[in-house]
């Protein structure tokens, strides 16, 4: 074995450790809690807290390996794409392609692919598709917005005037439906592959504001999937709109435990393989007729999609026969109690260290520490998003208990972050807007989601209106939160210059209004 073959390799399993290290850090405080109160207040059956545990191994193997695949496979993917549409000066191309590539990349992601399996009524692929369409959609709306030089902040207005209108009419089994779909698709796949093909696309331009405007191809992609899913509404009449919840499944020893888990796992090799091939035509097709790639290029690709198949098949596998369950069935436990508002409370204590656990998280509280010359630190950023998650989560329950319609909580909330856009620093903006899928994390939708159905099984609500949009409160809480703490940096700095001392707007100097933020 060559010494350059030796260095590859320790180079993997760096990334490798990294990664699981990350992985750990969302997930570990979830066991931790489940644990807590299985052992407590919600007592749960022995082979679900197998299952459960089982599962949580799985999604966590899986998600180390999907990352790292994505990282050596969708990133690069994605830059050489943008920049070969930029080679190309032809609009047509241009649209085309950002079309092509939003559509296949999300019908990859796994958050979307765990939402569809929740809900009712409308099949798998249906609801992915509408899905895609609208990602792709909106990811030609952002490309015009790059090359014309168009304000985020008046587009964001316009789009969720016409969404909330939208949702008016479309059916109200649609509606928490169509904005959890917003939040689960700005994922672990999507956003890597969607900001790598900004930096490539934004070469075109050749003013200064070219690279600080590809930040808004993410906050745009996520209110394609929302149109998407409510103009389905108004087409799409499905037999039946009632949810069945799935049965929880009762496992007695350790053989019925791994053929629970062996059942799952030819379905999820296949559906996997369907939904990443389109990707793999693609690359290949752009590599025949660009020639982008030198040959050890395309083996680290390779290689990348290999990793990000297996990890897909693991992740998927693990939620749907353990994660989920148990998560499901916590929540049953907990709202069947005498004590059922003790759910308010346990539901922000999950919020408040999920979000403080995502990877993703972690790295734009650090980025605005950085680009604020620490007047925003990390820490206090992290416990505004924390408390601000605990609060939509504790909102979430609410809503489950009492079946208030998610409209009271979303249109002030998209109404507020809309009016500060007008008052904070302009970066403060691109970060929430940009960032507000960076909440609603993988643990979101294979945990919250399936906890708040659980929820409302034991109370008896209306699944489809009162436990989905649990996500959505989720990718909501950023908007706010960060712009906030825009109007405190703000007010410091102008406490600052009142007090003679030199304010520290100084480190906005070499930034645009619109400055990127790369998650």
């Amino acid at each position: 074995m060559n010494l350059k073959t030796i260095r590859i390799k320790e180079r993997l399993q760096e990334k490798l450790q990294e990664k699981l290290n990350e992985t750990l850090k969302a997930v570990l405080p979830i066991i931790a809690i489940v644990l807590v109160l299985c052992f407590t207040v919600a007592p749960v059956e022995p082979g679900i807290l197998l299952a459960f545990l089982l599962g949580a191994v799985m999604l966590t193997v899986g998600m180390m390996f999907f990352t790292l695949g994505v990282d050596m496979s969708m990133t690069p993917i994605g830059e050489n794409v943008g920049t070969c549409m930029t080679q190309t000066k032809k609009l047509g191309v241009m649209v085309l392609l950002s079309f092509i590539l939003g559509f296949i990349v999300t019908i990859s992601e796994p958050d979307l692919q765990v939402l569809a399996e929740q809900v009712p009524a409308v099949p798998n692929m249906v609801l992915v598709l509408s899905v895609a369409f609208g990602v792709g959609l909106f990811l030609v709306a952002a490309l015009l917005r790059m090359l014309f030089n168009v304000t985020l902040a008046h587009m964001l207005i316009v789009l969720y005037v016409f969404v909330f209108g939208l949702a008016l009419l479309a059916p109200g089994d649609f509606i928490a439906v169509a904005f959890d779909a917003g939040g689960v698709t700005t994922g672990p796949m999507t956003v890597p592959f969607i900001m790598s093909l900004g930096i490539g696309i934004s070469a075109i331009r050749s003013d200064e504001r070219a690279e600080d405007d590809s930040f808004g191809l993410v906050a745009l992609s996520s209110v394609g999937p929302i149109l998407s899913v409510l103009v389905l509404s108004l087409i799409y009449r499905p037999e039946s709109a009632q949810y069945v919840p799935d049965q929880i499944p009762q496992v007695t020893d350790s053989v019925e435990l791994w053929k629970l888990f062996a059942h799952e796992f030819p379905e999820y090799i296949k559906e996997m393989a369907v939904s990443l091939l389109p990707i793999i035509v693609f690359f290949i097709l752009f590599q025949i007729i660009f020639r982008r790639m030198q040959r050890r290029a395309l083996v680290r690709t390779a290689v990348g999609m290999a990793y990000t198949y297996a990890g897909l098949v693991l992740f998927l596998t693990g939620v749907n026969a353990g994660f989920m369950p148990a998560g499901s069935y916590l929540g049953q436990v907990l709202a069947d109690n005498p004590y059922r508002w003790v759910i308010v409370p346990v539901g922000m204590v999950i919020g408040y260290f999920i979000v403080r656990a995502e990877p993703a998280v972690f790295v734009l509280t650090h980025q605005v520490e950085d680009i604020t010359s620490g007047a925003i630190s990390a820490r206090s950023m992290s416990l505004s998003l924390s408390i601000g998650v605990a609060v939509s989560l504790g909102l979430a329950m609410i809503r489950v208990l009492t079946g208030i319609s998610i409209f009271w909580f979303v249109i002030p909330g998209y109404a507020a972050a809309l009016i500060l856009s007008f008052f904070v620093p302009k970066i403060f903006t691109a970060i929430a807007f940009d960032s507000g899928g960076v909440a609603s994390g993988p643990m979101t939708a294979t945990f919250l989601l399936p906890f708040a159905i659980g929820a409302c099984v034991s109370t008896g609500g209306d699944i489809v209106t009162d436990a989905f949009g649990v996500v959505a409160m989720v990718a909501m809480t950023p908007l706010i939160t960060i712009q906030i703490l825009g109007l405190v940096y703000q007010f410091r700095s102008r406490q600052a210059e009142n007090a003679g001392t030199e304010p520290k707007e100084a480190v906005f100097a070499p930034l645009s209004d619109d400055e990127i933020i790369e998650l």
